[in-house]
């Protein structure tokens, strides 16, 4: 069995290294752009704030590990043709220019994902940088040396990462975001704002609600200008979000509008034989029951794991997703799981919520911490589809707790009586995730008794 495998990040790795184990007799070929695999991007703030002092220590797999393996990794080699029907495709040596034609008996499309680049004037400046792969950290921390003004533009998880690590490295930074908050697509109001609050004690510009509408200087960046205002940079790193990288074969595949491909639960794209996996994909998204486009390490690898047991026959089905995703920005320990009241309204669910701000601890103990949770659930079935959580200790595993809630269609009702033990040192007699679902019970049991 031929396996040819395009891309080699999270998806990619994990695919490769389930094929090795369950298929010693396949013969693999691996084509990758750039001359690593299995780079853990999520680490490059780390990196850039000195937590991480080795960027060699964000990786977890190597290419000679793979081709002592047998596997022939084909690195710097850009595929520039793929034919599905035929079961071939073509691939371009990046350093000497020549094109080999490859033919496969199964296809792993693992491409992954790319910045989104508007055509912003100005873009071409030096100094204007993206983050994604090995390579821009490297250039990151580079350029960063010599850097005093550095301007963050995207307030996601990466962007407020990055900010809070040049900060710590004694930059003035901006965060410019065209939304009125950061984070915005993850968590509500009242979890953004305290973070937002220890970004400006901290002396970080926080330009939000504004666009980036062209970047000036001479050969290098100089200023921002946004439709409000403008900002001096010695540095711009863009952190807009990201898109499928799917271009070489979206029109062969069924996909989404902006790209994603479309897999079924076993991996498998429209097109016998082909399969996807990681960033280039859509993916199940439990609580709409729809697919969405999610991209993260975490859906990455399992669905590449994936891919392996199934690349045969179909035996093991993804179970979807719930985006779930933890931050740490200062004091902040933030978690987030499905959808916001926001995002479920866009997705046309009918949805409350419950909130609970309390102690974790029984009031006798001389320490104890504040944990704010947010439960949303839907309102004809009372279905659990998202929540949110912050505090100063690390409550994070909890949101964990309430994927498993969601994947399992769990309800309000099941999960404050679902039974979590008690220890003073840990938590209350009525845990705090059994108590937001408590409120969330209450609030639909007195709207029944009004009715």
């Amino acid at each position: 069995m031929k396996v040819a495998v395009i891309g080699c990040t999270h998806a990619g790795t994990a695919a490769i290294t389930n094929v090795l184990n369950l298929y010693p007799e396949a013969e693999i070929d691996v084509f990758e752009k750039n001359d690593n695999v299995s780079f853990l991007s999520c680490g490059i703030a780390l990196y850039v704030g000195g937590v991480v002092e080795d960027a060699s220590g964000l990786f977890y797999a190597s290419v000679d590990q793979f081709e002592k393996q047998g596997v022939r990794m084909h690195m710097k080699h850009e595929v520039t043709e793929c034919n599905v029907t035929d079961k071939t495709l073509e691939a371009k040596d990046l350093q000497t220019g020549d094109v080999q034609t490859y033919a496969y008996d199964k296809l792993i499309v693992t491409s992954g994902s790319w910045p989104v680049t508007p055509p912003i004037p100005g873009s071409n400046l030096n100094n204007v940088v993206l983050c994604k792969n090995y390579d821009h950290a490297k250039e990151i921390i580079r350029r960063s040396e010599s850097a005093k003004k550095v301007v963050v533009v995207g307030a996601g998880y990466i962007g407020v990462e990055l900010v809070e690590a040049f900060e710590e490295n004694g930059k003035d930074v901006t965060l410019i975001d065209a939304e009125d908050r950061i984070l915005s697509r993850y968590l509500d109001e009242k979890f953004t704002n305290p973070v937002e609050k220890s970004f400006e004690d901290k002396g970080v510009t926080l330009a939000l609600g504004q666009t980036v509408s062209s970047f000036t200087g001479g050969n290098t960046v100089e200023k921002v200008i946004t439709d409000q205002g403008e900002f001096d940079a010695d540095l711009v790193v863009m952190c807009i979000g990201f898109r499928p990288n799917t271009g070489l074969i979206r029109d062969q595949l069924h996909t989404l509008d902006n790209g994603a491909i479309v897999v079924n639960p076993y991996m498998q794209t429209s097109v016998e034989d082909v399969y996807a996996a990681g960033d280039c994909c859509a993916v199940s998204y439990n609580p709409t029951k729809e697919p969405s486009y999610i991209p993260l390490a975490t859906n990455a690898v399992r669905m590449g794991t994936l891919v392996a047991h199934n690349l045969v026959a179909p035996k093991l089905a993804y179970p979807g997703t719930q985006g779930t995703s933890g931050l740490k920005i200062y004091n902040h320990h933030i978690a987030s799981t499905g959808l916001t009241e926001t995002a479920a309204a866009e997705a046309e669910l009918n949805v409350r919520s419950s909130y609970i701000e309390d102690t974790y601890r029984p009031d006798f103990m001389p320490e104890n911490d504040v944990v704010k949770m947010k439960l949303v659930y839907e309102v004809e079935s009372h279905r659990i589809v998202g929540a949110q959580l912050i505090a100063d200790a690390d409550f994070t595993q909890t949101i964990n707790t309430v994927s498993v809630a969601i994947a399992n269609d769990m309800t309000i009702e099941q999960l404050a009586l679902t039974d979590f033990f008690f220890q003073p040192h840990f938590n209350k007699p009525v845990n705090f995730l059994n108590q937001v679902a408590m409120e969330a019970m209450g609030q639909e049991t007195k709207k029944s008794v009004k009715a």
